[in-house]
């Protein structure tokens, strides 16, 4: 699975909208908009290591779950 798509679908089943994970992410300490996390997730920007395991994290979710070939949890 696709990382971007994995972030999407991790945050609907949390029932989060975009700016909710966004403003978890910054109080984690990673600036971060919704504007950015839409763009991620439509694969419209790059999602650097840093902001996997921010957006990992805010998902309470293992950072390798979010990448290609791994079961999301």
């Amino acid at each position: 699975m696709q990382a971007a798509r994995a972030i999407e679908i991790l945050r609907a089943e949390r029932g989060l909208s975009q700016r909710q994970l966004a403003d978890r992410v910054t109080a984690l300490g990673r600036p971060m908009s919704n504007t950015m996390l839409s763009r991620i997730e439509r694969t419209q920007r790059r999602c650097d290591i840093d902001d996997l395991i921010a957006i990992a994290e805010a998902l309470h979710v293992p950072a390798p779950a979010l990448l290609p070939g791994r079961p999301a949890v």
